[in-house]
């Protein structure tokens, strides 16, 4: 197993059972059991050493650590198509009931292996980015899919965006992550599936002039917004009433 000293660049990959807790006894034993497994057949699938990784079993949950070493992209594109696989697979021989639908996340950034686990932000990002509505809202989206995924956008332009993997950016979707303290960009994928928008991020802001204000009638409505092509230049050389009106004032030299 890798081992370093202080903070060190590692890449975090973080998963976790979809409705875990609406499972009888059994049957979350079984994912306990089941989980592990297929994340360790799909690392071999992708020729990654599983053994070298620093992981933090939590039930249905797992954080893994690894220094960075160049596998990223791999992780990013090979990885999670094998655990996909492995996931279609597991979950062919089930009824619906007992499919296993993962959500992840990867994020990478200084790590350091502290008597508890691990300590820095990195790994806090990754916890955010697995506790996303935006992925709960994906797999509620897409019934038959069994993985969503989170990446950061370091992770995403590192890899995806720099052209280190098959994957093509159209893939995936910018959303905004907002949990607890954290809020950062991101970028969602559902292997298989064209990702939709959910509307989570909330309405599109509004656009730069100000509305019109209406009164009783279109007639008496007061404007407020700007319109260049309405703009009337005129000199004055006696008082004018100008209330209600908008003026400017400038040079002869313009």
């Amino acid at each position: 197993m890798a081992e370093w000293s202080g903070f060190y660049p590692c890449t975090c990959i973080a998963v976790d059972a979809q409705a875990y807790g609406g499972n009888n006894d059994r049957r979350q034993s079984e994912i306990q059991h089941d989980l592990p497994r297929i994340l360790s057949r799909a690392a071999r699938g992708t020729g990654l050493d599983r053994s070298q990784w620093h992981i933090q079993p939590k039930g249905d949950e797992e954080l893994a650590v690894h220094p960075m070493d160049g596998t990223e992209p791999r992780l990013v594109d090979d990885f999670v198509r094998h655990l996909v696989s492995e996931l279609r697979e597991y979950n062919g021989l089930r009824v619906p009931t007992a499919r296993m639908r993962l959500r992840a996340a990867i994020h990478h950034g200084p790590v350091e292996l502290a008597d508890n686990g691990f300590a820095g932000s990195t790994v806090v990002t990754t916890a955010r980015l697995l506790s996303s509505r935006h992925l709960y809202d994906a797999l509620s989206a897409n019934a038959d899919a069994d993985l969503a995924l989170l990446l950061s956008d370091d992770v995403y332009r590192s890899t995806v965006a720099g052209g280190h993997t098959t994957l093509s950016t159209a893939d995936f979707r910018s959303v905004t992550v907002r949990e607890k303290e954290y809020e950062a960009a991101a970028w969602l994928q559902v292997p298989g599936h064209e990702v939709r928008s959910s509307g989570a991020d909330g309405p599109a802001p509004a656009p730069p002039h100000a509305a019109a204000v209406e009164g009783p009638g279109d007639d008496s409505a007061v404007r407020h917004d700007y319109r260049a092509e309405q703009i009337s230049v005129n000199n004055f050389t006696a008082p004018v009433d100008l209330r209600g009106g908008v003026v400017g004032f400038g040079s002869a030299g313009g």
